[in-house]
């Protein structure tokens, strides 16, 4: 499916340059001489290799649809992951980048969207939220207004993120995978 560049959003899968790119953040520019651009940044799903293009509206490119299917994450086996399919049972073994930053937050026995490109697996998806387990928080810092400050702390699996002050070590609390951010206590 063709799309205008000004149309391309974070998370579009596009193919460009014979290579199947993840779009990771836009920027529409407007400069004051010129017509208006988008500028994208974007992943290689392939070789990992990432870029700067800039898009303008006359542009178009072809926006890919990936098969997406659930898999469960059973356990790690060196550099690869190892995920079972949910319908089939089958096992299937990944690369530990495949992940990225949001390895941390893979849990045994998780469910996630594996993304697949002609029958190949090309992105994981986990999901947007998970529970955690505050290991380490620091002390409230006198002085500070409750509405307006966040203090450090650590969670299970070794992630920083910003709490409210009333959050202590030991408690559980939802967190934002993709954006590392606090969401509120696990009820």
């Amino acid at each position: 499916m063709k799309i205008s560049g000004v149309d391309i959003r974070p998370g579009n899968i596009l193919e460009y340059e014979k290579g199947i790119w993840k779009v990771a953040k836009i920027q529409h520019t407007q400069p004051g001489k010129g017509g208006a651009y988008m500028q994208v940044e974007m992943k290689n799903l392939q070789d990992g290799r990432k870029t700067n293009v800039r898009f303008r509206s006359a542009d178009t490119i072809e926006k890919v649809r990936l098969e997406t299917k659930d898999y469960q994450f059973l356990f790690q086996d060196g550099e690869a992951l190892v995920f079972m399919d949910q319908e089939n049972y089958e096992q299937i073994n990944l690369d530990t980048d495949l992940l990225g930053d949001e390895r941390p937050f893979l849990e045994d026995g998780m469910v996630v969207t594996l993304e697949l490109w002609e029958d190949r697996p090309i992105s994981v998806q986990l999901p947007d939220q998970i529970e955690a387990t505050i290991v380490e928080a620091d002390a409230v810092v006198k002085g500070q207004t409750a509405s307006s400050s966040y203090k450090p702390a650590v969670l299970e699996n070794g992630v920083r993120v910003m709490v409210p002050p009333h959050i202590e070590s030991g408690t559980r609390i939802v967190v934002d995978v993709y954006e590392r951010s606090y969401v509120g206590k696990a009820g």
